[in-house]
């Protein structure tokens, strides 16, 4: 079991057992609640479920479509009609979306309640559980409304990702590889060398991308300078993901983030100077692991005014992370629109398929 102290909650990554029967010891609760999605229920609260037998199961749909205000309401409605109270209890079993959401609620019920985060996704375990930001979506925008909350534990445990089928590792994958860009070019190097998804689920690779996002989080808990490197790759990616949310097509989070990758790589080169070669071996490497997904002309309106709500935005002017290297990533770039939309014309290029 390795432990990760952060701010004022801890970080396990291990066998979850092993991580929350001692919790369940230590944490005096007056009511106990678990949010799982139709998947978690199915796969994963079976492994804990003799160390929460007396939990109220609060069950939501699966996927980013759920991670609303009415689903919230549905929460809500289950908090209170299990009768709970600012020692309940919430134990947050699921991916990005679960862990989002079951925090957001717990945070906001009755001004506050305690919650574990127990993601069961490599996305969740990686990026999403650690930090302390919560939230939902709010009219095609991601995350827009939200705030800021510690849990009591976070508990890693990467047996959870063997069920996930391919397209859900790889989606997981993108932000490792992000966080080694940003903060651990070793890692970014052995990444590019990957020769199958399932050695992604290393420990040493998921121990160092935790940690990589807790060094940030520390220095910068509530998002003022620093912890907005971790947005590369999302500006633009969360446009195109918000844009195809709506569709016939929807994508995975990091499949977009993948997208965005390229995009705003690009634009740190014209920006930065970022090494042309360096963006290359970014493409081959996405190539390799994600779907090509063209962005048709009549989306790009679309997603320039989603990214125009993007939180890290002042004055209407775009706001991005990039990076001048590996390893050495600049804040609060301001690029214009036009950039924008030759980064996308430069991903659309780089496809073998058609726009």
């Amino acid at each position: 079991m390795q432990i990760l102290p952060i701010a004022e909650y801890t970080i396990h990554i291990g066998p979850v057992g092993e991580a929350l029967a001692p919790l369940m010891q230590q944490l005096r609760y007056s009511t106990l609640f678990v949010l799982v999605d139709e998947h978690t229920e199915l796969h994963c609260l079976p492994r804990i479920r003799s160390l929460v037998e007396d939990a109220v199961v609060i069950r939501i749909p699966a996927g980013e479509e759920a991670k609303n205000i009415q689903e919230c309401q549905h929460i809500w409605q289950q908090l209170l009609d299990g009768h709970a109270d600012r020692k309940s209890l919430i134990i947050n079993l699921g991916g990005g979306v679960i862990g989002d959401m079951g925090g957001f609620c717990a945070g906001t019920f009755k001004r506050g309640i305690p919650f574990i985060q127990i993601p069961t996704t490599l996305l969740s375990q990686v990026d999403a559980s650690v930090g302390g930001k919560l939230g939902i979506d709010f009219k095609h925008i991601k995350n827009c409304i939200g705030l800021f909350r510690n849990p009591q534990a976070v508990l890693v445990d990467p047996q959870f990702c063997l069920t996930l089928p391919d397209r859900q590792l790889a989606s997981g994958m993108i932000e490792i590889f992000k966080h080694g860009l940003l903060h651990d070019v070793d890692l970014y190097h052995k990444l590019l060398a990957l020769e199958s998804l399932t050695e992604i689920l290393d420990e040493e690779y998921i121990g160092r991308a935790i940690a990589v996002k807790r060094e940030v989080v520390e220095q910068d808990p509530y998002e003022a300078g620093l912890r907005k490197i971790l947005n590369l790759g999302h500006t633009l990616g969360h446009g195109v993901e918000s844009y195809f949310l709506d569709t016939d097509h929807p994508l995975l989070h990091g499949e977009a983030v993948a997208i965005g990758l390229i995009g705003e790589l690009y634009i740190a080169s014209k920006r930065l100077g970022f090494p042309v070669e360096e963006l290359t071996r970014i493409e081959r490497f996405v190539k390799r692991w994600y779907p090509e997904i063209a962005i048709p002309d009549e989306a790009r309106g679309a997603i320039l005014e989603i990214m125009a709500q993007d939180k890290k935005n002042e004055r209407n002017q775009l706001h991005f992370s990039l990076l001048k290297k590996p390893g050495e990533p600049y804040i609060d770039c301001i690029i214009e629109p036009e950039l924008v939309q030759e980064a996308i014309t430069y991903y659309n290029n780089q496809l073998s398929v058609p726009v």
